[in-house]
Protein backbone atom coordinates (compact mmCIF):
# COMPACT_ATOMS: atom_id res chain seq x y z
CA UNK A 1 0.00 0.00 0.00
CA UNK A 2 1.66 3.27 -0.94
CA UNK A 3 2.07 6.07 1.35
CA UNK A 4 0.14 9.09 1.58
CA UNK A 5 1.95 12.06 3.18
CA UNK A 6 -0.18 14.20 5.77
CA UNK A 7 0.66 17.25 7.38
CA UNK A 8 0.08 16.59 11.15
CA UNK A 9 0.77 19.39 14.14
CA UNK A 10 2.66 16.64 15.89
CA UNK A 11 4.07 13.24 15.12
CA UNK A 12 1.73 10.41 15.13
CA UNK A 13 1.97 6.86 15.32
CA UNK A 14 3.63 5.58 11.72
CA UNK A 15 -0.21 3.42 12.10
CA UNK A 16 -2.56 5.78 12.12
CA UNK A 17 -0.68 8.19 9.80
CA UNK A 18 -0.68 5.50 7.21
CA UNK A 19 -3.82 4.10 7.36
CA UNK A 20 -6.58 5.55 4.20
CA UNK A 21 -9.29 4.41 2.38
CA UNK A 22 -7.87 3.16 -0.71
CA UNK A 23 -10.60 1.69 -3.32
CA UNK A 24 -8.05 -0.18 -5.94
CA UNK A 25 -7.50 -3.43 -4.93
CA UNK A 26 -5.69 -6.30 -6.55
CA UNK A 27 -8.19 -8.64 -6.93
CA UNK A 28 -5.07 -11.74 -7.72
CA UNK A 29 -4.21 -11.62 -3.85
CA UNK A 30 -6.21 -13.40 -1.26
CA UNK A 31 -6.02 -12.56 2.28
CA UNK A 32 -4.23 -16.13 4.49
CA UNK A 33 -6.75 -17.82 7.24
CA UNK A 34 -4.30 -16.28 9.67
CA UNK A 35 -4.86 -12.67 8.62
CA UNK A 36 -8.57 -12.95 8.59
CA UNK A 37 -8.31 -14.31 12.06
CA UNK A 38 -5.39 -11.22 13.02
CA UNK A 39 -7.97 -8.81 11.73
CA UNK A 40 -11.11 -9.96 14.07
CA UNK A 41 -8.48 -10.26 17.07
CA UNK A 42 -7.78 -7.11 17.19
CA UNK A 43 -11.12 -6.24 16.75
CA UNK A 44 -12.02 -8.22 19.37
CA UNK A 45 -9.67 -6.98 21.83
CA UNK A 46 -10.94 -2.77 21.41
CA UNK A 47 -12.78 -0.81 24.26
CA UNK A 48 -16.15 -0.38 25.20
CA UNK A 49 -19.04 -0.01 27.52
CA UNK A 50 -19.16 -2.14 30.40
CA UNK A 51 -16.94 -4.34 28.52
CA UNK A 52 -20.37 -5.50 26.39
CA UNK A 53 -18.83 -5.72 23.34
CA UNK A 54 -21.48 -4.88 21.11
CA UNK A 55 -20.06 -5.18 17.82
CA UNK A 56 -21.07 -8.19 15.85
CA UNK A 57 -18.70 -8.98 12.06
CA UNK A 58 -19.89 -10.60 9.52
CA UNK A 59 -16.87 -12.29 7.69
CA UNK A 60 -17.48 -12.77 4.06
CA UNK A 61 -14.34 -14.72 2.27
CA UNK A 62 -14.47 -14.92 -1.27
CA UNK A 63 -12.00 -18.06 -0.93
CA UNK A 64 -13.70 -19.94 0.92
CA UNK A 65 -17.40 -18.79 0.29
CA UNK A 66 -17.70 -17.00 -2.76
CA UNK A 67 -21.97 -17.41 -2.17
CA UNK A 68 -21.92 -15.14 0.74
CA UNK A 69 -19.25 -12.97 -0.49
CA UNK A 70 -21.31 -12.37 -4.00
CA UNK A 71 -24.25 -11.70 -1.89
CA UNK A 72 -22.44 -9.33 0.74
CA UNK A 73 -21.51 -7.67 -2.83
CA UNK A 74 -24.24 -6.90 -3.85
CA UNK A 75 -25.81 -5.15 -0.33
CA UNK A 76 -23.26 -2.60 -1.58
CA UNK A 77 -24.32 0.58 -3.53
CA UNK A 78 -24.18 0.24 -7.26
CA UNK A 79 -20.96 2.79 -7.04
CA UNK A 80 -19.61 0.96 -4.40
CA UNK A 81 -19.89 -2.00 -6.16
CA UNK A 82 -17.83 -0.95 -9.36
CA UNK A 83 -14.57 -1.08 -7.56
CA UNK A 84 -15.43 -3.50 -4.30
CA UNK A 85 -15.91 -6.06 -6.15
CA UNK A 86 -12.08 -7.06 -6.49
CA UNK A 87 -11.58 -6.97 -2.38
CA UNK A 88 -11.61 -10.46 -1.81
CA UNK A 89 -12.78 -10.12 1.70
CA UNK A 90 -16.01 -8.27 2.31
CA UNK A 91 -17.49 -7.72 6.27
CA UNK A 92 -20.28 -6.08 8.20
CA UNK A 93 -20.44 -4.27 11.28
CA UNK A 94 -23.20 -4.57 13.13
CA UNK A 95 -24.29 -2.82 16.82
CA UNK A 96 -26.10 -4.30 19.23
CA UNK A 97 -28.55 -1.53 20.97
CA UNK A 98 -29.14 -3.53 23.85
CA UNK A 99 -26.96 -4.41 27.20
CA UNK A 100 -26.54 -7.87 27.40
CA UNK A 101 -25.87 -7.78 31.23
CA UNK A 102 -29.29 -6.27 31.77
CA UNK A 103 -31.33 -5.73 28.40
CA UNK A 104 -31.34 -2.29 28.72
CA UNK A 105 -30.69 0.40 25.57
CA UNK A 106 -26.91 0.70 24.70
CA UNK A 107 -26.73 4.05 23.69
CA UNK A 108 -22.85 3.34 23.46
CA UNK A 109 -22.83 0.37 21.11
CA UNK A 110 -22.36 2.08 17.72
CA UNK A 111 -19.67 4.19 19.23
CA UNK A 112 -17.78 0.80 20.35
CA UNK A 113 -18.54 -0.87 17.41
CA UNK A 114 -16.52 2.08 15.86
CA UNK A 115 -13.71 1.38 18.28
CA UNK A 116 -13.71 -2.57 17.10
CA UNK A 117 -13.64 -1.29 13.46
CA UNK A 118 -10.62 1.50 13.95
CA UNK A 119 -9.17 -1.48 15.43
CA UNK A 120 -9.14 -4.02 12.15
CA UNK A 121 -8.41 -0.96 10.26
CA UNK A 122 -4.81 -0.57 12.26
CA UNK A 123 -4.53 -4.32 12.23
CA UNK A 124 -4.85 -4.55 8.10
CA UNK A 125 -2.71 -1.64 7.91
CA UNK A 126 -0.03 -2.95 9.73
CA UNK A 127 -0.59 -6.51 7.62
CA UNK A 128 0.03 -3.94 4.58
CA UNK A 129 -3.72 -4.12 3.64
CA UNK A 130 -6.28 -1.60 2.69
CA UNK A 131 -9.37 -1.09 4.30
CA UNK A 132 -12.60 0.98 3.10
CA UNK A 133 -15.16 1.49 5.36
CA UNK A 134 -18.58 2.20 3.62
CA UNK A 135 -22.15 3.52 4.70
CA UNK A 136 -23.38 3.35 0.86
CA UNK A 137 -24.80 -0.11 1.20
CA UNK A 138 -28.72 -1.00 1.62
CA UNK A 139 -28.84 -2.10 5.87
CA UNK A 140 -32.44 -3.27 5.46
CA UNK A 141 -31.42 -6.16 2.78
CA UNK A 142 -28.64 -6.87 4.43
CA UNK A 143 -30.66 -7.51 7.87
CA UNK A 144 -32.97 -9.83 5.29
CA UNK A 145 -30.41 -11.84 3.29
CA UNK A 146 -28.05 -12.43 6.17
CA UNK A 147 -30.80 -13.05 9.17
CA UNK A 148 -29.55 -10.37 11.32
CA UNK A 149 -31.63 -10.20 14.60
CA UNK A 150 -33.70 -6.87 14.67
CA UNK A 151 -31.96 -5.24 18.14
CA UNK A 152 -28.42 -4.98 15.73
CA UNK A 153 -28.18 -1.93 13.56
CA UNK A 154 -25.66 -3.05 10.35
CA UNK A 155 -22.93 -0.10 10.64
CA UNK A 156 -20.71 -0.13 7.57
CA UNK A 157 -19.48 -2.65 5.19
CA UNK A 158 -15.93 -3.15 5.03
CA UNK A 159 -13.73 -4.18 1.68
CA UNK A 160 -10.27 -5.34 2.81
CA UNK A 161 -7.30 -6.50 0.51
CA UNK A 162 -4.17 -5.40 -1.20
CA UNK A 163 -3.57 -2.70 -3.02
CA UNK A 164 -3.21 -3.09 -6.84
CA UNK A 165 0.48 -2.10 -7.93
CA UNK A 166 1.13 1.86 -8.98
CA UNK A 167 1.86 1.09 -11.99
CA UNK A 168 -1.01 -1.04 -12.99
CA UNK A 169 -3.75 1.52 -11.28
CA UNK A 170 -6.25 2.61 -14.31
CA UNK A 171 -6.17 5.86 -15.32
CA UNK A 172 -9.53 6.42 -14.70
CA UNK A 173 -9.11 5.46 -11.18
CA UNK A 174 -5.73 7.78 -10.63
CA UNK A 175 -7.17 10.52 -9.46
CA UNK A 176 -9.18 9.62 -7.17
CA UNK A 177 -6.83 6.71 -5.12
CA UNK A 178 -4.19 10.32 -5.28
CA UNK A 179 -6.38 12.67 -3.83
CA UNK A 180 -4.18 14.40 -1.19
CA UNK A 181 -5.76 13.17 2.17
CA UNK A 182 -7.17 16.38 4.14
CA UNK A 183 -8.86 16.84 7.41
CA UNK A 184 -10.60 20.07 9.29
CA UNK A 185 -7.71 21.90 11.12
CA UNK A 186 -7.95 21.52 14.74
CA UNK A 187 -9.57 24.43 16.35
CA UNK A 188 -13.02 23.12 14.02
CA UNK A 189 -13.09 19.75 15.90
CA UNK A 190 -11.48 20.24 19.12
CA UNK A 191 -12.31 22.67 22.06
CA UNK A 192 -10.83 22.99 25.24
CA UNK A 193 -12.22 23.86 28.62
CA UNK A 194 -15.93 24.88 26.90
CA UNK A 195 -17.95 24.45 23.37
CA UNK A 196 -16.21 26.36 20.78
CA UNK A 197 -12.97 27.17 22.64
CA UNK A 198 -10.27 26.34 20.18
CA UNK A 199 -7.80 23.50 21.57
CA UNK A 200 -4.08 25.83 21.04
CA UNK A 201 -0.96 23.85 20.90
CA UNK A 202 0.61 26.39 23.62
CA UNK A 203 -1.41 27.02 26.92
Amino acid sequence: MFNKEIETKVTIHELIAARWSGRVYDSRKLLSREQIMALVEAARWAPSCFGDQPWRFIVFDKATNEAAWEKALTCLAEGNQSWAKDAPLLLLACADSVLSQNGKPNRWGQYDTGAASENLSLQATALGLMVHQMGGFDAEKTKTEFSIPEQFTPMAMMTVGYQLAEEVIPEDLKEREYNARARNTLDENFYEGCWGEPITEVL
